[in-house]
């Protein structure tokens, strides 16, 4: 099955249905801010998705070990602070301000791996189409904004580690050992919840609501992640990611009848001209037609 969708299924359109997955983990999630801190979310979702890779992927005793655990470790770590910077992030901030923070991350990555005149033009067309989709206002606190670069930096670390943990050839058995022992090194932040946390931690469906956060925001889109790596060089992931923002516009338009504005339609434009514009270097080769 992961064969088929690696071989056969374009990049862009599995960072769209990683988007659309994505998005909807995120409107499960409201429902656990009532009750929970950004923390304690980020974390029950980290804990939801390790249970449910660990419980489909069952890695054997040499992904427990040496190397390859300390790869996997470093990975996990990262995308958990990632997720968990955000969260904080846009508890301070507005959406679309926090979005655009961390859109940094991937476009310094892109920036520093583009060599050739049109791999440039696309970092920069997909940067300013992030900024018109998200629609900046520089409100909030200057803490929310401290967040929000920490999210940024992690983001550009998951890029650079998730290259080497997909190159390695056992991407989804090291994703899930990463996020096991990340989920344990960092469950003593629930703590910082409070009593009221702890004891939402026991409501049966917080759990159930937090493995379906984990499995549809983490689970879903990271192991597409995984795939395309596989493909593609860094810079350019790095530039795909910039059609989450775009699929979230979509998702509004479809799902809640949120019509974009002028300038949100020009920022599609621009990433998806950005898209279009990076070579292709780094990317697997073409799987022939087998009628």
């Amino acid at each position: 099955m992961t064969a088929v969708v690696h071989e056969r299924v374009p990049a862009p359109a599995l960072f769209v249905l990683g988007g659309l997955s994505m998005y909807l983990g995120a409107a499960l999630a409201v429902g656990l801010f009532d009750v929970l801190t950004p923390t304690a979310v980020a974390l029950l979702r980290l804990l939801g998705a390790a249970a449910v890779l660990l419980a489909w992927r069952r890695p054997g005793r040499a992904a427990w070990r040496g190397a390859r655990l300390a790869r996997a470790v470093v990975f996990g770590l990262a995308t958990a602070l990632m997720n968990l910077a955000f969260y904080e992030a846009i508890a301070r901030l507005p959406l679309g301000t926090a979005v655009a923070i961390e859109f940094c991350g991937p476009v310094a990555v892109a920036a520093v791996a583009s060599r050739r005149p049109r791999d440039v033009a696309a970092v920069v067309l997909a940067a300013l189409g992030v900024l018109l989709i998200a629609d900046v206002r520089w409100s909030g606190s200057p803490s929310g904004v401290l967040w929000a670069l920490a999210a940024a930096a992690m983001w550009a670390a998951y890029i650079l580690l998730g290259k080497r943990v997909a190159s390695a050839g056992n991407g989804l058995d090291d994703m899930a050992v990463g996020f096991a022992v990340a989920a344990v090194v960092l469950s003593p932040l629930l703590l910082l919840g409070g009593p009221d946390g702890l004891g939402a931690l026991g409501d049966p469906a917080v759990l159930v609501l937090a493995v379906g956060v984990g499995l549809l925001s983490t689970v879903v889109p990271y192991v597409l992640d995984q795939l395309v790596l596989r493909r593609v060089g860094q810079a350019r992931f790095a530039v795909l990611l910039a059609l989450l923002p775009v699929t979230a516009t979509v998702v509004g338009l479809v799902a809640l009848a949120q019509v974009p504005g002028t300038v949100e339609a020009l920022g599609i434009a621009a990433v998806i001209a950005a898209v279009a514009l990076r070579s292709r270097d780094g990317d697997g080769p073409a799987v022939p037609d087998p009628r």
